[in-house]
């Protein structure tokens, strides 16, 4: 039976901790930030955790 392969780039923005939670960071910080106001700067430097329901549809690609 063929293996699924990773998707890669979910597997660049996400990572799994030992615990099989992941860890991703907050949408909209890659660039553009100079337009945002500096409280939604601030709070997308910080990580956050995926959810249980998103991380049951990528469990398989990660």
């Amino acid at each position: 039976m063929p293996k699924i392969k990773t998707h890669k780039g979910t597997a660049k923005v996400a990572k799994v901790r030992p615990g099989g939670t992941v860890k991703i960071g907050h949408p909209g910080t890659r660039h553009n930030t100079g337009k945002k106001n500096a409280a939604s700067n601030r709070v997308g430097r910080k990580a956050s955790v995926m959810s249980k329901s998103d991380m049951k549809r990528l469990k398989s690609v990660l």
